[in-house]
């Protein structure tokens, strides 16, 4: 299963994000739901650096499936708009395919 980890402050303020683990729907090289999410995740990263300046500097490990990185304090309504779309699209994986293979979490800093 992949854990998506929304960490959030008490207003709302994005910290940091955690994906972690292979989801299981299909083998290696043909799982649609560790695809789609690996690639909303990454784009999303993508998407902050290029086109709000953001320095992102993520910790990944492939054999893990793990993604994580902090976000910045002043970070600007792009920016959360980029992340609000994530937070949609993984919670929209976790509901089409099921929690056996996708979690998503929002957790308080």
């Amino acid at each position: 299963m992949t854990t998506v980890i929304f960490r959030k402050t008490r207003q709302g303020e994005y910290r940091s994000l955690r994906c972690s683990g292979h989801a299981g729907y299909a083998e290696y090289g043909s799982d649609i739901v560790c695809a789609a999410l690996s690639i909303l995740v990454i784009n999303t990263l993508n998407s902050l650096e290029e086109l709000c300046g953001l320095s992102i500097e993520p910790e990944t490990d492939e054999k893990s499936g793990l993604i994580a990185c902090g976000f910045p304090e002043d970070m600007d309504e792009r920016a959360v708009l980029l992340l609000d779309s994530l937070a949609l699209g993984c919670v929209t994986i976790e509901k089409q395919y099921g929690r056996k293979y996708c979690k998503v979490k929002f957790e308080e800093v």
